[in-house]
């Protein structure tokens, strides 16, 4: 009996020591994130900046997340805080992030869109705003990965060699997949240049590769507008006047409302644009480059 008590007893030891060396193992791998991201864009190009520089990375909103509805976690607070530096968006997108900060009393925070040409669009409400999805254009990219170059150098001056490197590398990407979307609209015949998407976050991709913008069914760069019933019927009517092809909507965000006008004035629904957005790892939209190809040959294949 007594043998029977110690054996138990040494086996609930070794158990426990087991849980114990699990939980400490567990806190271990989680780490501390070495730089914060706001939007899986800026994640993803500050992942190849980063690589091979053991830095960790973390995206604060992840992929299939739609941004303008994102709010900070008290798990958030504590990454921002303890990071060496925080990579934002800004021009509105990542507002999320003004409490949390304050809060972790972090001051490194670096807007990397600084630089870019910002689109200037006027809502529903006559109110102007800024166009915050400055990724659809190649060349706003490559001025975002100076951008990182210079924030992340700042960090960890001992690694500015392999961070202009990558940071080379990634711009010559981005200049390979601008070079391929060019001769992939030049297929799309000119009469059917013609975009109306879910809502105005494609007004960069637009603007650089020589679409044109017909309409949005939510009339904001924001997600979290709303159209009229009269909004929506006069985007009906000039959907059939223009002789539009194809509604696109994004991964992110409801195509509901998309989908019942595209029925409506018989036109294509492409409900899987990344806009917001990259895809998970491992679907080709996990890079800034590789979602810019996925979006434009699903672009040419509607509009063709």
């Amino acid at each position: 009996m007594n043998s029977m008590i110690l054996h138990l007893a040494s086996r609930a030891a070794v158990i426990a020591l087991g849980a114990l060396a699990v939980g400490i193992l567990g806190g271990c791998s989680a780490g501390k994130a070495d730089i914060v991201t706001t939007n899986p864009p800026i994640t993803a190009l500050t992942q190849a900046v980063a690589a091979g520089t053991g830095l960790q990375v973390v995206g604060l909103v992840g992929p299939g997340v739609d941004p303008h509805e994102y709010e900070a976690s008290p798990e958030d607070v504590k990454k921002i805080g303890g990071a060496s530096v925080v990579l934002r968006n800004g021009l509105g997108l990542d507002a999320f992030l003004d409490a949390p900060v304050k809060s972790s009393g972090q001051r490194n925070v670096v807007t990397v869109t600084e630089g870019v040409r910002v689109r200037s669009v006027v809502d529903a409400g006559g109110q102007r705003e800024d166009d915050p999805h400055v990724w659809h254009d190649p060349t706003n990219d490559k001025i975002m990965v100076d951008n990182i170059v210079k924030a992340l150098t700042t960090a960890y001056p001992d690694k500015a060699s392999a961070f202009q490197k990558n940071g080379t590398a990634a711009q010559a990407k981005l200049d390979q997949v601008d070079a391929e979307i060019k001769q992939l609209i030049a297929t799309i015949p000119a009469a059917n240049r013609k975009m109306v998407t879910n809502h105005d976050a494609f007004g960069y991709f637009i603007d650089h590769f020589g679409l044109t913008f017909i309409g949005a069914v939510i009339p904001s760069v924001s997600t979290q507008g709303d159209a009229s019933a009269k909004q929506i019927a006069e985007l009906q009517d000039t959907i059939r006047r223009e002789g539009v092809k194809a509604i696109f909507a994004e991964s992110s965000v409801d195509p509901k409302v998309a989908s019942q006008i595209a029925r409506d004035t018989k036109v294509k629904i492409v409900a899987d644009l990344y806009g917001d957005s990259l895809g998970k790892p491992g679907s080709g939209a996990d890079t800034v480059d590789g979602m810019l190809l996925q979006n434009a040959k699903k672009i040419v294949e509607a509009l063709k």
